[in-house]
């Protein structure tokens, strides 16, 4: 009982230094959703806006939300609650424009895509990007934790791992989604199409480089095709270039490149018993 008595005190301890410290999760993760409904009727459950008057209030609810959110990261940020959330809301706008370019780079380079509006509805690369661009204000604003339990919720639910501090133009295709991680200080161009499985990463994880550009910068109009891994702070990919699948780069390639595999896949009848088989699992 003594050892369970001195956890217990340990537990009320940490709690007591943490206490408003945080903003919750859980009322994070329901900003985020509300404001998804407040953008696109697509998401809107039953809720219906049919005047100016009813957007406004709805955005002044999700302003004093926001507010209340950030409170406890106050002393950490340079900024006031209110002052980071004015700033959010008057880059709120830009995210939008950049949200539809992103749908309609998806829809345009989708031929399974049906309408813009099947991918704003279904497509978790749009939730990702989504869940990306809203973090990316609060990163750049100076906002510790707070982009990332947005981002992290949106990893949660679409397989899709964006650092809120990567720096990514507009109509940015994501397709199929699952497996896509994408660092810190990576920076992407205009008009980029990336597909499951691709890493933007890191040579090296030590903890000394976090103020370093670590991860690539892939330049405007490339195409990155699944399971590539790119890496490092110094590797650019050139602009209208073509990453195929599976492949490992860490370094530069020119602009208008075309960077392939060329293993080699063969074929036979399994009848044909003059060579021995060996499969590992």
């Amino acid at each position: 009982m003594n050892k369970y008595k001195d956890f217990a005190q340990t537990l009320l301890r940490v709690h007591i230094e943490h206490l408003n410290t945080f903003p919750s999760k859980n009322d994070v993760h329901r900003f985020l959703e509300d404001l998804l409904e407040l953008l696109f009727p697509h998401f809107c459950n039953g809720a219906q806006y049919l005047s100016v008057d009813e957007i406004k209030g709805k955005t002044s609810l999700l302003r004093r939300s926001l507010t209340k959110l950030l409170h406890p990261l106050e002393s950490r940020t340079n900024n006031s609650a209110s002052g980071i959330a004015d700033v959010f809301f008057d880059h709120l706008p830009d995210v939008y424009d950049y949200l539809w370019s992103d749908a309609r780079a998806i829809y345009e380079g989708d031929p399974a895509a049906e309408t813009i509006d099947e991918v704003i509805s279904a497509y978790p690369g749009f939730y990702a990007i989504y869940a990306y661009r809203v973090a990316h204000i609060f990163y750049e604003a100076g906002v510790p934790i707070f982009p990332r339990l947005i981002t992290e919720y949106a990893h949660f639910k679409t397989g899709v791992d964006i650092h809120p501090g990567a720096k990514i133009g507009r109509s940015f295709f994501i397709d199929h989604a699952t497996g896509i991680v994408v660092g810190e200080t990576t920076e992407i161009g205009d008009n980029v199409k990336i597909y499951q499985g691709v890493t933007l990463g890191a040579l090296s994880v030590s903890k000394k480089l976090n103020q370093t550009k670590r991860h690539p910068t892939i330049e405007d109009n490339v195409i990155i095709y699944s399971s590539a891994t790119i890496l490092g702070g110094n590797t650019i990919i050139g602009h209208d270039s073509i990453i195929g699948g599976n492949v490992w780069l860490t370094e530069s390639v020119e602009p208008y490149s075309i960077v392939y595999n060329t293993s080699e896949i063969r074929v036979r009848s399994k009848f044909e018993q003059n060579q021995a088989l060996m499969f590992y699992i």
